[in-house]
């Protein structure tokens, strides 16, 4: 009996308003899902958040039947500072791969450890 009333206690604490916090609206929304397996969508939300996606089927291997959805696509959103962050992405054969201005780059390659890399190349190591 002390486990249900507990429990009663849980779902009413969880269910409680959680303060001022309102649904984001939705102001743009549109997807479409086509035969060929290709597909796109994208939304905009009234905070500036957007997202957009598009894929389609690919022979990803040497196999007929080595099928994969390649997709890319990008979302924004304003962060806490007023700035948009744009996020725009490619998943495919090659993996997940995102570019955007506020990701971290790698150093350029040291000189000689470019010379390196080439020199194993022209020696077929590469």
């Amino acid at each position: 009996m002390k486990f249900i009333i507990a429990l009663a206690f849980l779902a009413l604490a969880l269910a409680a308003p959680q303060g001022d916090k309102k649904p984001i609206e939705i102001i743009s929304s549109n997807s479409e899902m086509n035969a060929d397996g290709s597909y796109s969508f994208n939304f905009e939300s009234a905070d500036g958040t957007k997202v957009s996606e598009s894929g389609n089927q690919k022979k990803v291997g040497p196999k007929d039947e080595d099928i994969g959805t390649v997709s890319k696509g990008s979302y924004s959103y304003i962060s806490p500072e007023g700035i948009t962050i744009t996020v725009n992405w490619v998943a495919d054969e090659n993996g997940f791969q995102a570019t955007g201005d506020h990701l971290p780059t790698p150093p350029p390659m040291p000189e000689h450890v470019v010379k390196l890399l080439a020199d194993l190349k022209a020696a077929g190591v590469l």
